[in-house]
């Protein structure tokens, strides 16, 4: 029912949902373009139209009572981002140590225009052995859904510049603030 409902919304608010349900049972979605609080109620009627049980990180300060008990049933787990609480490592052990676990990390860390993606994401699917799915919501098509699935290979560049095809001319709602698909990382290492 709750699939159903979220299709119909979906399609009421003129939005087409694209792509296939991901096939792994444990894996980092990533989150972009993030450019709006829209993007979390759509995102989290994406996953329920794909009957995809998620867990999202969040900055904690949205988890205030009585707020706090819906977005953690929903599927939303706070993160202190001002603190250094080694949140990679954590999360990569919670995803080794589930049998199914889809995390969605915001790869901007924002919704104003970064100049470089937080490389958290990649770091916690490298540490956890598990795949990265680019999911999008293309406000300038109405279409939202999931890419193929990349499994790091720790050749950083080469990954991300998989991401960089995948996202090139997508728009979030507001498109000057959706930043470069790169991380701080690839120009170090150059």
């Amino acid at each position: 029912m709750r699939q159903g409902f979220a299709r119909w919304l979906l399609h009421r608010l003129g939005w087409q949902i694209e792509g296939v349900r991901p096939e792994h049972q444990r894996c980092v979605l990533i989150a972009a373009p993030h450019t709006s609080n829209w993007d979390l109620p759509l995102m989290l009627a994406f996953a329920a139209a794909f009957n995809i049980k998620i867990t999202w990180m969040a900055k904690h300060s949205l988890f205030f009572p009585p707020l706090s008990w819906l977005l953690r049933a929903m599927g939303g787990t706070p993160i202190v981002r001002h603190e250094n609480r080694n949140i990679v490592d954590a999360m990569a052990e919670t995803l080794q140590n589930s049998s199914q676990m889809i995390l969605v990390v915001p790869t901007e860390g924002t919704r104003e225009r970064a100049e470089y993606w937080k490389s958290g994401f990649y770091h916690i699917a490298s540490k956890a052995g598990v795949p990265i799915v680019p999911t999008y919501l293309n406000f300038a098509s109405k279409r939202g859904g999931f890419g193929p699935a990349l499994t790091p290979t720790g050749n950083m560049a080469e990954d991300m510049q998989y991401f960089r095809d995948f996202y090139a001319g997508m728009e979030g709602k507001f498109p000057g603030q959706f930043g470069p698909v790169r991380l701080k990382e690839e120009d170090n290492a150059s």
